[in-house]
């Protein structure tokens, strides 16, 4: 099962049979064969999500009324819990409206639906559907989520910071949180310095969300991170919660990343080739970094392209090149192979594409490729 373009295609009549399947083994009277009859015959030219809602309409139809008792039928559905490294695309993506059926209806039971999630997330994710149950009853689920940020499962840790991102892609923003992250940053106390990689890359992006809109205080927590837990899984934490400043060229946030010199480096003999492509090729970057001061300094060097879009604008996009050492006086030669094709969330048109070479966030060369038709 991937993960990577098409999810949707999966969500039909086929999950509809895996999870009726499930339910049969508690629930015999289900209706499996209907319910993936129901399935194919909705989602036709529906997107991801409403395809999964239209699977968890499904089972609301057939599963008895009262929620507290839906949701005992529920965890026929459920797998053991995901280990480490194993994620919810690949092996429990069928899941997705078992977790949508809390996100839907379960308001009113609070209780029983923060008690369902911590299952469902061991095992898939309830990042999405926890959002609601924050709105609502904001306090209780705030206490809840403490208790799980300290839970020995990394995966209902991993709830814990995940769930009450500010701007979590694919869901709706929690406003509240945007307005004032300090109930958040409370709950990534605990989790600063994790040993789960995948509780890791949640809190940097949870920081790195609260960067944008409170960078001052995004920038304080690194800082005071970094000093007073200097292990590898902070300075982990830290370094990816703070690249959208490092990429908008925020001087604090790079020197808090060791980097200096920034106005001491020059960028020599810029090419950008083949100057002329079409979707689907490679650009290839080449250039030189000098630096020019009698000391050394550990450089941030990313590229950015500026994607010509629809109406004709340039939005730039910026990437991740390397991170070096230079001498005093130190010239390093550096390439980089850049693939210009389609992926889910960019989209190419024809144009001139300029590049920029920028060294500790500052523009330092640019250089161009026209995209043909």
């Amino acid at each position: 099962m991937s993960s990577e373009y098409g999810l949707k295609k999966h969500f039909t009549g086929e999950t509809a049979t895996i999870l009726g399947e499930s339910i049969q083994a508690v629930l015999p009277g289900f209706d499996t064969a209907g319910y993936a009859a129901e399935v194919d015959r909705r989602v036709l030219d529906l997107e991801l999500k409403d395809r999964v809602l239209v699977l968890c309409e499904g089972l609301r139809s057939r599963l008895p009324e009262e929620y507290p008792k839906a949701l005992e039928i529920l965890r026929s559905t459920l797998v053991d819990e995901l280990p480490e490294g194993q994620g919810m695309f690949t092996a429990s993506w069928f899941l997705m409206p078992v977790a949508r059926y809390v996100e839907e209806y379960g308001l009113d039971h609070p209780e029983e639906s923060l008690d369902f999630l911590e299952e469902v997330t061991r095992c898939h994710t309830g990042e999405y559907a926890i959002r609601p149950l924050i709105t609502a009853h904001r306090e209780m689920a705030m206490a809840r989520i403490a208790r799980w940020a300290v839970s020995p499962s990394h995966n209902v840790r991993r709830l814990a910071s995940e769930g009450i991102r500010p701007r979590l892609p694919w869901s709706g923003k929690l406003p509240f949180f945007i307005e004032d992250p300090t109930p958040v940053l409370e709950i990534l106390e605990h989790l600063r310095s994790d040993p789960s990689d995948y509780v890791r890359k949640s809190v940097a992006n949870n920081l790195n969300d609260i960067s944008k809109d409170h960078p001052h205080l995004a920038l304080a927590t690194a800082r005071r991170w970094t000093e007073e837990s200097p292990t590898t899984e902070t300075a982990w934490i830290v370094k990816h919660s703070l690249r959208t400043l490092v990429k908008k060229g925020d001087q604090e946030a790079l020197a808090l990343l060791g980097t200096t010199g920034g106005e001491h480096i020059r960028v020599h003999d810029l090419s950008v080739r083949p100057a002329a492509i079409r979707l689907g090729d490679t650009v290839t970057l080449r250039f030189a970094v000098e630096n020019t001061d009698t000391r050394g300094h550990r450089v941030t060097v990313d590229y950015a392209v500026h994607h010509v879009r629809k109406n004709g604008r340039l939005i730039p996009k910026v990437f991740k090149l390397s991170d070096i050492e230079l001498a005093p006086g130190e010239v390093r030669h550096l390439e980089k192979a850049h693939p210009v094709r389609e992926v889910q969330t960019r989209r190419y048109y024809p144009g001139e594409h300029p590049v920029d070479i920028q060294v500790n966030g500052l523009t330092l060369a640019t250089d161009r490729f026209e995209l043909l038709r």
